[in-house]
């Protein structure tokens, strides 16, 4: 939901926002759960994903004229903005999805060479360049300001299964196939919200706050929050922006808050600024029925940096429809995860974008599969067909052909000692699925599209 430029101090703040999903370093989550030696050699052994059987595999491969294409591999390419964030998880996933299926005999036989392509934030343009040169396609990645390079892409026709996608161009974009949300003209937050103003908080709805970093990005964000809460049943009844640079002091912003009487709390900015606010609170004895950390702050660096003040303030945070890390116990899908991160990435942590990355890479692994001679355009309709994609059991079920985003969402609540999933009544193992869909009746922008490059769906070949 990302739409402008930022220039100066900006630039930090709209990293740590990237759109619809957080990224966090690779320390932030520490799941507590750890793998037997027996359980990674059950991994080793099975191609099989939760419920996706048969993922990748031995074969004699049809011979391919795709560009990236061998008798033997399939080289893709992995964007991040690994050099500027210094945020590794989209390199990670990369990493062990493509060893687990290597291992298991590639797709019908061939092997998976994943390439980083490092856009450094701003340098998203040059490496859409430089995929477009070598890459049959880009998978299992993601960059804060990925509009930069979406007409590229599309001039090239190279086909794209993200973990994320951020700013507006991007969302919804042609040959773009995300596994998840976010969809573009839409809230994605509807059901998180409609269950805290109207369910948990009701007495929330009229006195709504909203607190975001001083940012082009951020500023659009707020409309876009305050539109989709009235739009909901509520009232944004105050609004204050940040110093997208900093805060020394978060005391008068607390002030504020408690002087409106704000009764839930909309933060978008960076987690560590939201703890500081929080023990401001804290200390003046105030705190809103609830606040929204938002999906950057799941990870135990936030609990860790808000402390005591988590005994008075309620955080929660939507996971768009992803099962939390801490459902690994009734969740196989999950635990797998978990398992072959340990085995193939044990320096390293699953987090939350991490899940999402590996949603993309079992989405594109499926479609390749299933085609007899690879093609871009084969792997790109069998994955926009799917609908009812769960990633064999790591989110609810999501419609790839629909223009609308999924009813279902999980809800996780922050506290003293750490992230856990919110009683918000889920009706589908770790998911509720009862959620409106709210479109946006503002002007945010359109995705790019293959006619404004002049290109056409035909021309994918």
């Amino acid at each position: 939901m990302r739409r402008l430029m930022l220039t100066g101090g900006a630039t930090a703040l709209a990293v740590l926002l990237a759109a619809g999903c957080s990224t966090r370093s690779d320390d932030d989550t520490d799941t507590g759960q750890q793998s037997s030696p027996t359980a990674q050699a059950s991994e080793a052994a099975s191609s099989d994903f939760g419920t996706l059987k048969d993922v990748c595999g031995p074969g004699t491969a049809e011979k391919s004229t795709a560009q990236g294409v061998t008798d033997d591999k399939i080289q893709v390419g992995v964007l991040s903005d690994v050099g500027f964030t210094k945020k590794s998880e989209f390199v990670d996933t990369a990493k062990v999805f493509t060893s687990w299926c290597n291992e298991a005999g590639g797709i019908n036989g061939r092997e998976i060479e994943a390439v980083p392509r490092d856009a450094r934030f701003t340098e998203v343009r040059q490496r859409t360049l430089e995929a477009c040169k070598e890459d049959f396609a880009l998978v299992g990645g993601g960059s804060a300001l990925d509009s930069l390079g979406v007409k590229d892409r599309l001039k090239c026709l190279l086909p794209n299964y993200p973990a994320q996608s951020s700013q507006i161009g991007a969302i919804g974009s042609d040959l773009q196939v995300i596994a998840s949300q976010p969809m573009a003209g839409y809230f994605q937050y509807s059901g998180y919200y409609t269950w805290l103003m109207k369910e948990k908080y009701p007495q929330s709805a009229g006195k709504v706050g909203i607190v975001a970093g001083d940012s082009p990005v951020t500023k659009v964000m707020s409309a876009q929050f305050k539109e989709a809460v009235a739009g909901l049943g509520g009232k944004v009844s105050y609004t204050d922006l940040y110093p997208a640079t900093g805060v020394s002091d978060w005391t008068p912003y607390a002030q504020a808050i408690k002087e409106e009487g704000v009764r839930g709390l909309v933060f978008l900015g960076d987690f560590a600024s939201l703890a500081k606010l929080e023990q401001a609170l804290t200390n003046i004895d105030y705190a809103p029925d609830w606040i929204d950390a938002n999906s950057n702050a799941y990870g135990p660096a936030f609990p860790q940096l808000a402390g005591a003040a988590l005994g008075k303030q309620h955080n929660y945070a939507e996971l768009f429809g992803t099962a939390p890390l801490e459902s690994a116990a009734d969740n196989p899908a999950t635990q797998q995860a978990i398992d072959l991160f340990e085995k193939y990435a044990p320096d390293k942590q699953l987090t939350y974008p991490a899940l999402r990355a590996l949603s993309a890479w079992l989405l594109f692994a499926t479609a390749a599969r299933d085609c007899t001679t690879l093609t871009r355009a084969c792997v790109y309709e069998n994955a926009r067909k799917n609908t009812d994609w769960t990633a064999g059991g790591l989110q609810a079920p999501f419609d790839l052909t629909s223009e609308e985003p999924t009813a279902c969402f999980a809800v996780v609540e922050a506290t003293g000692k750490g992230w856990r999933p919110a009683d918000f009544e889920p009706d589908q193992g770790a998911f509720r699925c009862d959620g409106p869909a709210y479109k946006y009746r503002g002007e945010y922008g359109e995705p790019a599209t293959l006619a404004s490059v002049g290109k056409s769906l035909s021309d994918l070949k």
